[in-house]
């Protein structure tokens, strides 16, 4: 972990309510995806732990969605303001267990990391498919810079306004040698469920601390409890309990 300061170089809507920032610092400490930083804002006691989707040479770029207090504070930052960024939090995917063919399925907000895990997997010459599902056609974002990747893509939404029509699991009827995953936890549940390899699940939770000092993110797995900030936020398939 490493506390750095970054100068905001972009802050652009990607749609009605979801953000594109782009940033340059020290990325140093980030060394995988699916990793995640956390800001400091002015006026609130706690930082916003954002995920990667980004990072390179010195450059970072992250996504967010509006959706409180702090986040409405991010989308009126300006370019050339500084911002103070812990970098290097989470554990991230590990890339070296997917096989030749992984398949990527991201929910609206869980989205973001898995472009620079898809970038890795490409450039390791893997074959990689993403599934992409958001709850309207408005919502929908990235599905241009995944394919510019090289990635084939799926798009699903809840109300049918854009591609498939259904939530994610609609298009796991493909052939894969192991998943990556992120985004709302009954989304994780259904791929769960559904899914027919071993995999990685990144999960989102509500974070106090960001590095495992405060016990606050906890979640059961068959090791005992883990800390999603700082054990996780990515967890192996077959470690995870559900609670119903």
């Amino acid at each position: 972990m490493k506390q750095s300061f970054f100068k905001i170089t972009k802050n652009i809507p990607l749609n009605s309510n979801v953000y594109k920032m782009c940033l340059k610092g020290d990325t140093s400490f980030i060394t995988a995806p699916g990793q995640f930083v956390n800001i400091k804002l002015d006026g609130k006691y706690l930082r916003r732990p954002i995920s990667v989707c980004d990072c390179e040479d010195g450059l970072l770029t992250i996504i967010y969605k509006v959706v409180g207090g702090g986040t409405e504070q991010m989308k009126d930052l300006k370019e050339g303001q500084m911002l103070d960024i812990l970098t290097g939090l989470g554990n991230g995917y590990n890339t070296d267990v997917s096989g030749n063919n992984p398949l990527l399925i991201g929910g609206g907000v869980g989205v973001p990391p898995l472009y620079m895990l898809a970038k890795e997997l490409i450039a390791q010459g893997k074959k990689v498919s993403v599934i992409l599902g958001f709850n309207t056609e408005s919502e929908v974002f990235y599905e241009q810079e995944f394919k510019n990747l090289g990635c084939s893509v799926a798009i699903v939404t809840a109300d049918g306004s854009y591609g498939t029509k259904g939530f994610v699991t609609a298009k796991m009827d493909v052939d894969y040698s192991y998943f990556y995953t992120c985004g709302p936890e009954p989304m994780l549940k259904a791929v769960y469920k559904q899914s027919k390899t071993q995999g990685q699940m990144s999960f989102e939770e509500r974070m106090g601390c960001g590095f495992g000092a405060c016990m606050g993110c906890s979640c059961k797995t068959i090791a005992g409890y883990k800390r999603i900030c700082k054990d996780g936020p990515v967890m192996l398939k077959e470690e995870i309990l559900w609670e119903d």
